[in-house]
C-alpha cells in the first residue's frame, strides 16, 4: 500500500505520525511511504534519515495526500480540504465533532476519517489518545504557571510558592488521565492542589496514584459535589486545569461566566480539552504562538495541541503507539484491518461521506451508517 505522512501545517504543530524507523519497517513489509519534504524536521528527523530508511521523499504536498492511506497527526486543516482524495482515508487526531466546518468538509470530499481518539484497547483505554493526555496533564501545571505571570495578564502567583508564601490553589476537575497527571504535577510543584470529578472509580484510581506522591487525598481529593460546594472552590482557586473529556464528544460545559467572576481578576484557566470544545463557557481555542487572552479577568489558556511544545517526546510515544495498527492497515487494507480488529474499529468516525461513529453521529443530529465492512 502507499501510505502517505504530509507535513503537519496547524499553527505550533513539529510531531510527525511516522518515524524514520517506522517507515524503515513499513517499507520492510513491502509498502511504499511517502513523505512530504520537511515532515520531521520539527522533531530532528532529516529528510535524508527517511530517504535512507527507504522512504520516497516528494516536495509535492499532493502527492502525500493523493495516497490511498493518509497518516498525520493534528485534524485536516482548511487550507488542506483542496487536497482531500474521493476514497482515501486520513488517520489523525480528527477533531471532527467539535468542528462542523470540517465535518462537512471529510463528508463532501468522501474520504475516510480514522480518528486516534476514538481507538479503543479491549481494557476500555484509548492507547493513541493516552500518551498524548498523559503530556498534555503534566504540561498544564506549566502552562498555569505561565498564566499566572504578570506578562499574560495574571496576578503573579508563583505557582510553587516560596519561603512562607504558599504554593497555588490549583482546582484540576476531571480524574482521568490528564486530571489525574496535572494534579500530581502540581502537587509536585509545591501548588496546593484539589481533584475533583464526576468518576467514582476514576477518582479512586487517582486518589491511589496521587496518594503515592504524597498528595492528602482525604482532604484534596473530591467526588460529586454540590453545586454550591464546587462553586465555593472555583472562587477559592487561583488556576483551574480543566480536564474533562470524553473522546468523540463535545465536552460538558462546566465552568460559567459566573464561576468566573467569582475568582480574584489574574486567576488562570487551562482548558486541556479544548480538542472537544473545552469545559468553560469562555473558552476558545487558542494556538502556541498566542495561546492566551484574558476575559472576565481571567487568563485563559487553550490551546489544541500542547503536546507539540515537546514534540519529539510526543513523536515518539505516538508513532510506536501508532505503528502496530499502521502496518494493519497496510498489511490488510483499511476494510480487511477494520473488519478483523475491533479496537482499531472503533476509530472509523466518516466513511464515503456518511458519518459511521454513533457519538458522532448523536452530536450531529443524524443516524449512523453501518460499518462498511458489514456492507
Amino acid at each position: 500500500m502507499r501510505i502517505g505522512v504530509p507535513r503537519e501545517t496547524k499553527d505550533g504543530e513539529r510531531r510527525v505520525a511516522v518515524t524514520p524507523a517506522g517507515a524503515r519497517a513499513l517499507v520492510a513489509a513491502g509498502h511504499v511511504v511517502v513523505v512530504e519534504c520537511g515532515a520531521g524536521a520539527g522533531v530532528g528527523f532529516a529528510d535524508d534519515e527517511y530517504r535512507a530508511a527507504g522512504a520516497t521523499l516528494t516536495g509535492d504536498a499532493a502527492a502525500a495526500w493523493g495516497c490511498p492511506l493518509i497518516v498525520k497527526v493534528k485534524e485536516i486543516q482548511r487550507a488542506e480540504y483542496p487536497r482531500l482524495v474521493p476514497g482515501t482515508t486520513v488517520c489523525s487526531f480528527a477533531q471532527l465533532g467539535r468542528d462542523p466546518v470540517l465535518l462537512a468538509a471529510v463528508l463532501t470530499a468522501g474520504v475516510g476519517v480514522l480518528g486516534y481518539e476514538t481507538v479503543r484497547g479491549r481494557d476500555g483505554v484509548a492507547p493513541l489518545l493516552a500518551p498524548m493526555s498523559r503530556i498534555a496533564g503534566r504540561l498544564a501545571p506549566f502552562a498555569g504557571a505561565m498564566a499566572l505571570g504578570s506578562d499574560r495578564g495574571g496576578a503573579g502567583v508563583l505557582i510553587t510558592g516560596i519561603d512562607d508564601v504558599p504554593g497555588a490553589r490549583v482546582l484540576v476537575i476531571g480524574a482521568g488521565t490528564s486530571g489525574t497527571e496535572a494534579a500530581r504535577i502540581a502537587a509536585a510543584m509545591g501548588a496546593r492542589v484539589t481533584l475533583v470529578s464526576r468518576g467514582a472509580e476514576r477518582l479512586a484510581a487517582a486518589a491511589t496514584m496521587l496518594a503515592g506522591a504524597g498528595l492528602d487525598v482525604a482532604a484534596h481529593v473530591r467526588v460529586a459535589l454540590s453545586d454550591e460546594a464546587f462553586a465555593a472552590l472555583v472562587a477559592d482557586s487561583d488556576l483551574i486545569v480543566g480536564a474533562v473529556l470524553e473522546p468523540g464528544r463535545l465536552s460538558p460545559r462546566l465552568i460559567t461566566r459566573a464561576h468566573l467572576r467569582s475568582m480574584r481578576r489574574g486567576s488562570a484557566f487551562v482548558d486541556v480539552g479544548i480538542d472537544q470544545g473545552g469545559i468553560g463557557e469562555t473558552s476558545r481555542m487558542t494556538t502556541l504562538s498566542e495561546p492566551t487572552y484574558v476575559e472576565e479577568g481571567i487568563v485563559h489558556y487553550a490551546v489544541p495541541n500542547m503536546p507539540s511544545l515537546v514534540a519529539r517526546t510526543a513523536t515518539l510515544a505516538l508513532a510506536d503507539a501508532w505503528l502496530p495498527w499502521l502496518r494493519g492497515l497496510a498489511d490488510r487494507g483499511v476494510i480487511g484491518a477494520l473488519a478483523a480488529d475491533p479496537a482499531l474499529a472503533a476509530g472509523l468516525m466518516v466513511w464515503d461521506g456518511a458519518i459511521v461513529d454513533p457519538r458522532l453521529a448523536m452530536d450531529a443530529g443524524v443516524a449512523p451508517r453501518g460499518a462498511p465492512w458489514r456492507a
